[in-house]
């Protein structure tokens, strides 16, 4: 398959999403990426989930991780840069990751990411991806890889506002080349029910809150 050798955003994107962040806490940008390496990414992620090489999602992190389908119903693959398609979609977070620490002076130390993959019926409630006063979770992204999704479909992802978590702002179709983008301490979020497969890659922009030379938290 053949795609560029990076998934370079725009300058025009770039200034777009940093000053949405600013404003709003959140990005949406539709078409946002390629859509030959969306369809390389969406080919590994539904190989994956086929050969059952994808782990269950839990919540919580080292000692209080638990599987709870009754939050969460995805599981995930984490990115190693093992294929040339999470290379590709991982040198333009590292692009990203200069632009917002140029641009909003964050800090950002690293990027992680993973596959996820929601089965028919799968769900994400209501959730932060990091809580005030113990944040190394900065800004959260979120790339979609589904061709043709259907209205019908379900499996949006529901933005809340950050002033007020029971108030919906937006709601993301997940449909292949949408980015988005939002501060991880402070935007609620949601994934809707899916009635059927959908993929993606969640990631996030790490601060460093290391103690003795150790990343915390270890993934």
């Amino acid at each position: 398959m053949s795609y560029p050798d990076s998934c370079h955003f725009s300058a025009t994107q770039v200034n777009t999403l940093i000053d949405s962040l600013v404003e709003h806490g959140w990005f949406i940008g539709p078409q946002m990426l390629d859509p030959a390496l969306c369809q390389a990414l969406h080919q590994e992620v539904m190989g994956r989930a086929e050969q059952q090489s994808m782990n269950r999602a839990g919540i919580g992190r080292g000692k209080d991780h638990e599987l709870r389908e009754d939050i969460r119903g995805d599981a995930i693959h984490w990115l190693d840069r093992e294929t040339l398609a999470q290379r590709r979609y991982l040198d333009a977070m590292a692009e990203l990751q200069l632009a917002l620490n140029a641009s909003l002076y964050l800090g950002l130390f690293e990027y992680e990411a993973h596959f996820a993959h929601y089965p028919a019926g799968a769900f994400y409630r209501r959730h932060l991806d990091s809580f005030r006063g113990r944040a190394n979770r900065v800004v959260s992204t979120v790339g979609y890889f589904n061709p043709d999704w259907p209205r019908d479909a379900g499996g949006e992802m529901v933005i809340f506002d950050r002033h007020d978590p029971d108030r919906e702002v937006a709601r993301v179709s997940p449909e292949a080349g949408t980015f988005v983008c939002f501060l991880a301490e402070q935007v609620p979020h949601e994934v809707l029910p899916t009635r059927q497969p959908r993929a993606s890659i969640a990631g996030w922009f790490r601060r460093n809150a290391s103690l003795g030379g150790v990343v915390d938290p270890a993934r």
